[in-house]
């Protein structure tokens, strides 16, 4: 969540530029105008920090775990040119690479394997070694934000990338474009073997590119499960999450947010993949389940009114419903969706919450069962319960303020 592009709130935490997890969710970094720190999530631990006067960190893309972070200078006084990319090494306190463009730098996604570079209007992938080698460049349509995501498996390496048109979405196999790498190794920076069909290679190598016309409206956020094989978006307008099957492009979920207009801030799965947490900036969370099998139906039957019954119509957390196939709540006039407008027919959040402050967040499911955590731009750090078998208001299990306005 770079703040920086997003729209500033009285309540944001003074001198907070930017704030990301990592990889599995079990840490986040944040930027500031005078460098950056990491925490650990659960318990809430600073792991490490770099602050002096030489100037802000806009983007703070950590590789899980380790030393070995992405940096790109920004505020009023950046620490280094918005338009490089910085490998830090944490351990060594000092970088170790650095790529130049001619255009700012948007947003950096990391895998072991492969280094993503965002601009405005392009892409580039290079194989994550000293010094990197660059594997194919990426043409996609205006893209200010810096959308991006990257599966986390190994063995499953997919990137998901703006278009060139409005609303369409690329998906990329990145284990096509040549290098690969050892599943045993676990330092990112090492001399990578190239397939057969690779730059270095004998044979010309075919990239897997598919597209997907995703929305109308301009993509405003992007997110991908841990195998790559499901993805999420929203448009400008952020009244709809829709779930797409990455490998044919099938629409599998299309969700709803609310009626309002709104801006998502993030989408995150569960490590099932069975469902999705949302933030957006009327200060909500909502958590959409992806698979019946997580709820049990002894509470709550999917069902149409009976004779007699009032009917209530939705709002933004409906609350009076029964769950709809995929365990998410839904009108109770849904039985009549071929004769009514689809808004009838919409799958609402399963559980929701709402922030106080109403702050800027990122959401990330929890280590511990049917837990989520919540960022914010306020310097403040949630975590939920949320109940699997009736969701509905979730409960605040803890408040933790990682960033105090001095």
């Amino acid at each position: 969540m770079n703040l920086s592009r997003t729209s500033p709130s009285l309540n944001d935490a003074p001198g907070l530029l930017y704030a990301g997890f990592n990889q599995d969710y079990g840490c986040f970094a944040i930027g500031l105008d005078n460098g950056f720190r990491v925490y650990n999530c659960e318990p809430l631990i600073e792991q490490a920090r770099d602050e002096s006067d030489e100037g802000g960190i806009a983007l703070v893309e950590m590789l899980y775990r380790t030393n070995y972070l992405a940096l790109v200078g920004g505020g009023r006084n950046p620490r280094y040119p918005p338009n490089k990319v910085i490998i830090y090494d944490s351990v060594k306190g000092k970088p170790v690479l650095e790529l130049e463009y001619k255009n700012e730098v948007k947003n950096v996604k990391l895998r072991r394997d492969r280094l993503t570079v965002i601009l405005q209007n392009k892409v580039f992938v290079y194989h994550f070694a000293l010094p990197p080698q660059l594997l194919h460049t990426f043409e996609t349509c205006d893209n200010e934000k810096g959308l991006a995501a990257v599966s986390t498996s190994l063995n499953h390496a997919i990137l998901i990338i703006p278009g060139r048109q409005k609303g369409h979405l690329q998906i990329i196999d990145l284990n096509s474009l040549g290098y690969y790498i050892s599943v045993g190794e676990s330092d990112p920076l090492f001399t990578a073997i190239p397939q057969s069909g690779s730059p270095n290679g004998n044979t010309r190598r075919s990239i897997n590119v598919s597209i997907i016309a995703a929305h109308s409206g301009r993509l405003s956020c992007l997110s991908l499960n841990q195998d790559g094989s499901r993805c999420a978006t929203t448009s400008d307008k952020g009244t709809l999450i829709r779930v797409f099957n990455t490998a044919n492009g099938t629409l599998l979920h299309e969700l709803r947010r609310g009626v309002d207009r709104a801006e998502i801030y993030s989408i995150a799965f569960n490590t099932e993949s069975t469902r999705i947490c949302v933030s957006s900036d009327k200060g909500t969370i909502h958590i959409f389940n992806l698979d019946p099998s997580v709820v049990t139906h002894v509470d709550h039957k999917p069902r149409g009114p009976t004779y007699g019954e009032v009917v209530v119509y939705p709002t933004e957390s409906p609350t009076n419903y029964g769950l709809t196939t995929s365990g998410n709540r839904g009108s109770a006039l849904s039985f009549m969706k071929d004769l009514l407008p689809k808004y009838f027919s919409s799958e609402w959040s399963f559980a929701n919450t709402k922030i106080a402050t109403e702050s800027r967040c990122l959401v990330a499911f929890g280590n511990q069962k049917n837990t989520f955590t919540a960022i914010c731009a306020d310097g403040s750090c949630y975590k939920f319960y949320f109940d699997p078998r009736k969701g509905g208001e979730c409960t605040r299990e803890s408040f933790v303020r990682f960033l105090k306005k001095e």
